[in-house]
């Protein structure tokens, strides 16, 4: 997946992190601020890392700004920073595939977005 321009996905507020994808170079970059870096700032990138390098990702420039996000949450925004800065304006995706449609499900079994 090539990084096409700079995308961003989440919030800053309890409990959550926004990603900010950018072009990289070399390599994937990852810069962390967070309340809980002393604690789990390892385990944090590592959790962007992984997800960046699972989705074919070979240069990119990740900050993640968190608020005590779990790494599921991490590995989610990172996905969704990472698809939107590979989209072309043609609305494919950075691997010529065509945009997937995305929902959430809720408890009551009905998709919303």
């Amino acid at each position: 997946m090539i990084i096409k321009h700079t995308a961003s996905a989440g919030t800053v507020t309890k409990n959550d992190c926004q990603v900010t994808v950018a072009p990289g170079t070399e390599g994937i970059e990852v810069e962390l601020q967070s309340i809980v870096k002393h604690q789990f700032g390892d385990q944090m990138i590592q959790a962007a890392r992984s997800m960046a390098e699972e989705m074919g990702v070979t240069a990119a420039k990740i900050k993640i700004e968190d608020k005590g996000s779990l790494d599921y949450v991490i590995r989610a925004r990172t996905e969704t920073a990472l698809l939107r800065a590979a989209k072309e304006a043609d609305g494919l995706l950075g691997r010529g595939e065509p945009e997937a449609v995305v929902g959430v499900l809720h408890p009551a079994g009905q998709f919303g977005g």
